[in-house]
This record gives structure tokens, sequence and C-alpha cells, in this order.
């Protein structure tokens, strides 16, 4: 069930707080990451650029398909209503670092259906300066993530060993990200994971994009009359 509208808000966030970086180098890096390709269901390569040159879209960077808050957040963004996204003309877009066999099974797994792609080499990670290791002295909690981490990491280690190749979907221990951009390189908004739980709340970047809210709780929406 849908929140109320939510008018845009632009907000410029660098790659890191006191991290020293000079605006002209992130410019910089944008440029390089925009000319990384990414890979879509099929394998096909798709200019990074081209996900944001013509309309504004919300980019996730995930950890790995294995990753048991990656799959309970994607689940969540799985329940964006894509008719809220066509109102504010955004595109809603989950980038992982697997290879892009993992795309199609992930999507089934989660319900999913809007727009995946995957970076293998992690080039785009890189540019962006997301982090690889868990920052353990930061103390935050996903709103989106149900299971603890011993029953979480149980249920990924068995997906892993019951999957058609033991793989890790993606290196284990790099972090993920959420950027908002576009048209063209116009950065509305960065955020840099510190660890497995430091996701935005789905409704912040829906919001901070000018999209629809929406109802994630099992409870019923009362309205008040």
């Amino acid at each position: 069930m849908a929140g109320p509208p939510a008018p845009p808000v632009t907000q410029q966030v660098g790659r890191a707080r006191g991290c020293g970086r000079r605006p002209e180098q992130e410019q910089e890096e944008l440029r390089e990451a925009a000319r990384c390709l990414v890979l879509d269901a099929d394998g096909r390569s798709v200019p990074f650029q081209a996900l944001y040159a013509e309309q504004k879209a919300i980019v996730l960077f995930v950890r790995n398909f294995l990753c048991y808050t990656c799959k309970e957040y994607v689940e969540d963004l799985a329940k964006v209503p894509k008719a809220f996204l066509q109102e504010s003309n955004v595109r809603l877009i989950v980038i992982g670092q697997s290879s892009y066999h993992h795309i199609k099974p992930f999507c089934s797994l989660t319900g999913y259906t809007h727009e995946m792609y995957v970076d293998p080499q992690r080039e785009i990670y890189k540019l962006l300066g997301m982090k690889r290791g868990e920052g353990n002295n930061v103390s935050v909690r996903s709103p989106h993530v149900k299971s603890n981490t011993f029953l979480g990491s149980i249920r990924s280690i068995w997906r892993a060993m019951t999957g058609p190749a033991f793989d890790f979907q993606g290196d284990p221990v790099q972090q993920g990200g959420a950027l908002i951009i576009g048209p063209g390189n116009e950065v509305h908004f960065l955020h840099l994971d510190k660890n497995r739980l430091d996701h935005v709340p789905i409704n912040t970047v829906l919001q901070l994009a000018g999209v629809k809210t929406v109802n994630f709780s099992n409870k019923p929406q009362i309205i008040d009359i």
C-alpha cells in the first residue's frame, strides 16, 4: 500500500565522511565508472551509463546473491510497484557482482521483477569506493532484514551447498551501496554500506528519488476518514 507522495529531494553525499576526496576526483571516478560494462540476465553487455543517461535511476549495489541480508532486502524491493516508478519516471536497478547466470535464479527466489545486472569484476564497486570487509564497530540494523545472523548465515551456506555450482555468487566480503543518479551524470545521493546490515531503507531512497513510498509492514494501513 502506498504512502503519501514524496517530493524529490536532492542530497549530494560524498564517498564517505572525512575521506578527503575532492569533488573533481569523484566526478572523474564517476566518468570512469560510466564507461564500465554490466551484464544482463542473458549475458549481454550494457554500458553502466546507459542505465541513467535518459532518466533518473535508483541503483542499489548488493553484496552477493547468497547473502541473506541482500536476499531479504531485494525481497522488499520486489514489493515496489512498477506504477510508482513509472509515475515518477524513475528506474529501479539492482547490481550484483556474480556471474550473470545467477540473475534469473535470484530474481525467481526473491520475486524481484525490476531491472538487475551484474558487475562480475567489481569494477564499478571499486571506482565508487565500496569497501570490502565488515565494519563491526558500526552499530546499524536494516529494517528489511528479518533473520538473525546465525540463522541467516546457515541458510546462505545451505543455498551455496545445494546450488548447481558451489560458489558464493560474488566476493563474500564485498559491501554494497546505494546511488541515485541521472538523467546524465547528476548524482543526487550516494551511500556506501559499512557492513551487511547498513542498507539504506528502501522508503528513504524512494523518497529521495521522488517516488511514492511503500508500506512494508504486514499490518493493514489505517486510513483516517
